[in-house]
C-alpha cells in the first residue's frame, strides 16, 4: 500500500493555445512542484480537465508525467471512464507506467448508484489492478453519495485502500474517518479541519496556484502549530472560497498562471473567466502575496 500522506497536488494539464497539452509546460510545472515539496501528484485529475481529455492523451499524459517525476513524490492517475473496459484498460495502462495508486470515479452518468452496484463496480476493477485504488466521493458532480456504510464495504477489497472526500460535509467527512478508512480531503474549504480532524492527507486544486503555502499548512498541522496554521488558512481562505463559488477549474488554472504556474487556458466546453470574474480572483489573492 502506498502512503498517499500530506499534500497531493491535482495537478492542471496546461494546453498550448491551439488546444493541445503543452507537454514542455508540463514538465517545467511538475519540477516547480516537487520543488515546492508536494508529497504527490494526481495527473488528470478533474482540475487537469480529465473529462476533456482523450484516452491517448491521458495515457501520454501519465507516461511523460512519471517518468519525469521519476520517483520523486507518489503518482496517482485518474482512469475514470463510463465504460467499465475502459476503466480498466486505463487502470491497467497507468499501474504499467509507475502509477502508485488509481483515482476512480463511481460510475456517474445512469450507471448503478444502490451500494452493490457500486460494490461490483470497484470489485471488478479490484481484481484487474494490482495498485492502489481512491475511491471518489463527489456527489455534486456524480449524484451518487458514499455513505459511510458503503465505504466500510468498499474497504474491504484488497486495494481499494482510499477514499477522496469532495463533498464539503465535514459530518461525513467525520463518520468517513470513523470508519477506519484513510481518508483524503478534496474540499478545498474544509482542508485546515481535515487535516487537524485526522485524514491523511489531501487531493487538492488550489495547490496549483500556492503549493509552497499548501505544503506548509501540511507541516504546521502535522506539527500540533495550529495557531500557527489557521493564521495562514487566513491568508489562504479568500482565494479557496472564490474558486469552491465560482467556475472552478477556470479559476485555478487562471489563479496558477498570475502566480507563476502554467498558462491558463482551458479546453472546451469550459470557458475562461469574464472580466467581473478575473478582477474578483485578483483580489481574492492579494492577501497571498
Amino acid at each position: 500500500m502506498a502512503d498517499l500522506k500530506g499534500i497531493n497536488l491535482a495537478m492542471q494539464t496546461p494546453f498550448e493555445e491551439s488546444g493541445a497539452i503543452d507537454f514542455p509546460v508540463f514538465e517545467e510545472l511538475i519540477e516547480k512542484y516537487v520543488a515546492a515539496g508536494v508529497h504527490g501528484l494526481v495527473l488528470g485529475a478533474g482540475t487537469g480537465q480529465h473529462p476533456y481529455l482523450t484516452e491517448a492523451e491521458c495515457n501520454q499524459l501519465y507516461e511523460v508525467g512519471a517518468k519525469r517525476i521519476a520517483g520523486r513524490c507518489n503518482v496517482i492517475c485518474q482512469t475514470s471512464a463510463l465504460n467499465m473496459d475502459e476503466v480498466i484498460r486505463r487502470s491497467r495502462h497507468a499501474e504499467s507506467i509507475g502509477a502508485d495508486a488509481l483515482m476512480i470515479l463511481p460510475p456517474y452518468f445512469e450507471g448503478p448508484s444502490d451500494d452493490d452496484g457500486l460494490v461490483d463496480f470497484y470489485k471488478a476493477i479490484d481484481a484487474a489492478v494490482g495498485v492502489d485504488i481512491v475511491g471518489y466521493n463527489i456527489p455534486q458532480a456524480t449524484g451518487i453519495s458514499v455513505s459511510p456504510q458503503l465505504l466500510g464495504r468498499l474497504t474491504q477489497l484488497k486495494n481499494f485502500n482510499y477514499i477522496k472526500d469532495s463533498a464539503g460535509d465535514f459530518t461525513v467527512h467525520q463518520e468517513f474517518l470513523r470508519t477506519g478508512a484513510t481518508v483524503l480531503n478534496g474540499a478545498d474549504p474544509t482542508t485546515v479541519y481535515a487535516l487537524m480532524a485526522g485524514a491523511r492527507g489531501v487531493i487538492w486544486g488550489a495547490a496549483n496556484y500556492m503549493p509552497y503555502e499548501a505544503v506548509k499548512l501540511y507541516d504546521l498541522v502535522t506539527s500540533g502549530e495550529y495557531g500557527q496554521a489557521l493564521a495562514l488558512w487566513q491568508r489562504m481562505l479568500p482565494s479557496i472560497l472564490f474558486i469552491w463559488r465560482e467556475p472552478y477549474t477556470p479559476s485555478v488554472v487562471r489563479a496558477a498562471q498570475l502566480r507563476g504556474f502554467g498558462t491558463g487556458r482551458v479546453r472546451r466546453p469550459l470557458r475562461p473567466l469574464s472580466t467581473v470574474q478575473e478582477a474578483l480572483l485578483r483580489r481574492a489573492l492579494e492577501q497571498l502575496g
